[in-house]
């Protein structure tokens, strides 16, 4: 097991390196359990957090599975890897936007060193999330390559602004420790597990869910 407890939405003040991957995991599959390794083993992490989303902002107005089934599943996932740690925490706070949950995170574990996991997709069309210059500002981003959006990625707007603070692949390891603004492209091998194709596949049974 972690010697690392789950993180209470209260706070404590563990001293720790924790990647953070927000998603609707609708549902959990093998390719965040991908994503959550490569972090762990290519940041130097201690943990990575899966914040299961009670929505996604960015696709309001589509059903989705409760949150309740949604992190069940991907504590299943997750259940052979004690560092990766599926948590409905944002429930808890009471936020919505990623901005607002960094903030709070922050005050919550003041001695944690977050950096925010995403994929190239999500690069591509940050600069729609809600105070995304804040969230730059805020923690340091570690961007994820994704099947068809390796050159559409490093030229949005999100990527542009941040030219300038972008670490070599060799410095990685560094990346929790880096003031924000930084991020680094990590060109890992890719995985095609896709949560459309899940809910495909479990046909009229399925609960609804939103869109991958």
């Amino acid at each position: 097991m972690s010697r690392f407890l789950r993180p209470p939405p209260y706070g404590d003040g563990r001293r720790i390196r924790v990647g953070l991957l927000g998603g609707s995991f609708n549902p959990a599959h093998e390719g965040h359990r991908h994503i959550g390794r490569e972090a762990l083993r290519r940041l130097a992490l201690d943990q990575v957090w899966w914040l299961v989303s009670p929505g996604n902002p960015l696709k309001a107005g589509h059903p989705m599975a409760s949150q309740a089934t949604r992190l069940a599943s991907a504590q299943a996932l997750a259940r052979r890897h004690p560092r990766l740690v599926p948590t409905g925490i944002e429930a808890a706070l009471g936020t919505r936007y990623t901005i607002d949950t960094l903030r709070a995170l922050r005050r919550r574990f003041p001695r944690v060193r977050f950096v925010w996991l995403m994929g190239a997709d999500n690069l591509a069309q940050f600069h729609r999330w809600r105070s995304w210059t804040a969230i730059l500002e805020t923690v340091p981003v570690a961007v994820f390559d994704r099947p068809g959006y390796s050159l559409v990625s490093v030229s949005a707007p999100a990527a542009r602004r941040l030219s300038g603070h972008r670490l070599a692949l060799g410095a990685a390891t560094r990346l929790a420790d880096s003031p924000p603004p930084a991020w680094v492209f990590l060109p890992i091998r890719r995985h095609a597990a896709s949560a459309t194709a899940i809910r495909a596949g479990l046909g009229a049974a399925a609960s609804p869910c939103e869109p991958a």
